[in-house]
């Protein structure tokens, strides 16, 4: 398994590499072997966190997990943990861990760091204090862009993981109905189609990812329409599935017909600060809070290396192939040691089998 994931990773490489060169044209991206469920994943709780303590419960319920998947724990109420508080987490997380866990969600939404890194890259990948010398260096790459099964602790020994992260219980309570509400709700989607939408704009710094954005195209299969539209004259949308911009700060955001599902993100240097609700450059949370169901952001200056955002494709492609929001998320991204994920991580429009 190991093997076939180093030369899958080495073909994804190499296929991001050419796209970068030659422009919009669509990837060959190989078919996932199902998806993650609820079955599969453990809900971590702050026992000191109300927020956490209620929005556990929610989706817990919503998702009907079985009282083994629930662990609360103590966790310090702070933005960024320090190495070695994390590590005192980690510890007792992984002594209340079964191996049959391959993912978990934390029902909080801070913690999100652990100095430079994301919680939830060091979760899987492991703690990078190299990383906190030099933050737009590169970080240790995740195999999950060439993973196409779907038990990533058995397969691959780490956990995936997300931020079921809102700005109140109310505003996460609609999240988790977004997301159970998105489950398996485009599989016959018909007319109109639904839209995947890329916006390129004039923040050259923030613009690269617009060579990786697919040509439009009607993708009849999927009831769905890839638009390609200028940040500076947003059009008119209706039934947007996903979106991506490169913007410190997206205006209108209360405009976006985002369906139950969507995903959305912006390329800039600290969404992933997730207390950031004003300012130069927006929170991941501001899209969760404009209707989003999943998106993405940097704790730390990341730079604009392209494999430490999501791919434009390769977050699509998941998506279209029946994957989770948390999946496809997880592998979009090739180096997320500063990625934190933020959103309802079993949402599966496309979704053909589970709960």
């Amino acid at each position: 398994m190991l093997r076939r994931i180093i030369v899958l990773f080495a073909g994804v490489l190499l296929a991001l590499s050419a796209q970068a060169q030659s422009g919009p044209g669509w990837l060959r991206v190989p078919a996932p072997q199902g998806r993650l469920v609820a079955a599969d994943i453990a809900l971590v709780i702050n026992r000191s966190d109300p927020y956490s303590v209620a929005v556990g419960a929610e989706y817990a319920k919503k998702r009907g997990l079985a009282p083994q998947q629930l662990i609360t724990l103590d966790v310090p109420r702070q933005a960024v943990l320090s190495p070695a508080e994390f590590e005192a987490f980690k510890s007792q997380l992984d002594e209340r861990l079964s191996p049959q866990v391959q993912a978990l969600v934390l029902a909080w939404s801070q913690p999100y760091a652990v100095a430079c890194n994301s919680i939830t890259g060091a979760l899987a990948l492991g703690f990078q204090p190299e990383l906190c010398k030099n933050s737009c260096a590169a970080s240790k790459p995740s195999p999950y862009p060439a993973y196409t099964g779907h038990k990533p602790f058995s397969d691959l020994g780490l956990r995936p993981a997300m931020l079921l992260a809102a700005r109140s219980v109310e505003s996460a309570k609609a999240l988790i109905e977004r997301g159970v509400a998105a489950d398996r709700s485009l599989l016959e989607r018909g007319t109109p189609p639904v839209q995947a939408v890329f916006a390129a704009t004039e923040d050259k710094a923030r613009n690269v990812r617009e060579p990786l954005f697919p040509p439009e195209s009607r993708l009849w299969a999927y009831g769905l329409q890839t638009r390609r539209v200028a940040q500076a004259a947003l059009p008119e949308l209706s039934e947007v599935l996903l979106y991506q911009t490169g913007l410190a700060r997206v205006e209108g955001l209360e405009r976006m017909p985002f369906i139950p599902g969507a995903l959305a993100d912006h390329l800039t240097s600290l969404a992933g600060q997730l207390e950031r609700s004003s300012g130069p450059q927006m929170s991941a949370l501001d899209w969760i809070e404009a209707g989003a169901t999943a998106s993405h952001g940097a704790v730390s200056e990341p730079c604009n290396h392209l494999q430490k955002f999501p791919h434009p494709q390769l977050l699509l492609l998941s998506y279209l192939q029946g994957q989770s929001a948390l999946e496809a998320d997880w592998r979009s991204v090739l180096w997320p040691g500063q990625s934190v994920f933020v959103g309802e991580p079993l949402a599966a429009p496309y979704g053909r089998s589970g709960p």
